[in-house]
């Protein structure tokens, strides 16, 4: 076990939308990426999804029962989208985010529309 410096860990991969796993805590995923332009519409039936942003600014519309609403986070905002809420994370001008996950989540959710090509539909690779 040793101290992990973020900047180090994002520094080792260019790859955006494809999450690294930096450490775990009990039965999550520490995961970190780099992100820019549009994820994917999805849903995760069973979990909240944690998002701390490092660098730049992240968007996340959600589909709610009142509409569509977009929450902006700033660099060194945190959200939690809760379990069961349709949500697509946009980054226009790119970002480096950290989320909370149970290991073994998809990024794409249990539901999700189609994946496109630039979007990886993983569980998290190893840093």
């Amino acid at each position: 076990m040793n101290p992990i410096a973020l900047d180090d860990a994002l520094a080792l991969f260019d790859v955006l939308w494809s999450p690294r796993i930096v450490t775990r805590v009990n039965d999550y995923d520490v995961r970190i990426a780099k992100v820019e332009g549009e994820h994917v519409w999805h849903v995760h039936d069973h979990t909240d999804e944690f998002f701390l942003v490092l660098r730049g600014e992240l968007r996340i519309v959600l589909r709610e029962e009142s509409g569509e609403r977009t929450v902006v986070l700033p660099r060194g905002a945190v959200f939690t989208v809760p379990r069961g809420t349709y949500h697509k994370p946009v980054s226009p001008g790119g970002a480096s985010i950290l989320m909370f996950e149970p290991s073994g989540t998809l990024t794409v959710g249990d539901r999700h529309d189609e994946v496109p090509g630039h979007v990886d539909a993983t569980t998290g690779h190893e840093l």
